[in-house]
């Protein structure tokens, strides 16, 4: 678990709700993928040529990166990869931008993170600023949850 300060950021991927029934996080990953080479010249990428982030990107219906709504139940949902923030968005593609935040990262290994870490941020002197956030690294394949805890000023 650490600190860490982020964004803003872009994300290309393919969008859907919490209304569009159970399993449409797995259906968009599964229609993201396969058609990654879409996107894949538009990707951010490191100076190896690796790609920078795989995130799976979450606000409430408003779209202004507020946590879902409902007790956590409700939202829209985005599955994707980190571009470049000119990046021109291919048909059949959203984008989003995600405002800067300090957030607190936390490894998900999948012993329910969300609900122990919402539960601990009080605890640890934090309070849920916005959206949490799912990110994957693409060179060690860890999952990561990234909860903002304060708005982060553009300078």
């Amino acid at each position: 678990m650490e600190i860490i300060a982020y964004g803003p950021f872009s994300v290309i991927g393919k969008e859907g709700s919490t209304q569009d029934g159970n399993g449409f996080v797995a259906r968009l990953w599964e229609e993201a993928n396969s058609h990654f080479q879409e996107v894949s010249p538009l990707a951010k990428r490191d100076a190896n040529g690796n790609l920078v982030g795989v995130w799976g990107l979450m606000t409430d219906f408003s779209r202004r990166f507020l946590p879902w709504q409902e007790d956590f139940t409700q939202g829209l949902y985005l599955a994707g990869v980190e571009c470049r923030d000119d990046a021109e968005v291919p048909s059949g593609w959203v984008k989003w931008t995600v405002p800067a935040f300090v957030f607190l990262k936390v490894k998900n290994d999948g012993d329910n993170v969300f609900p122990r870490t919402i539960q601990a941020l009080p605890d640890m002197g934090y309070r849920l600023a916005g959206a949490v956030q799912d990110y994957t690294c693409p060179g060690t394949g860890e999952e990561y949850m990234l909860f903002p805890v304060e708005p982060l000023k553009e300078e």
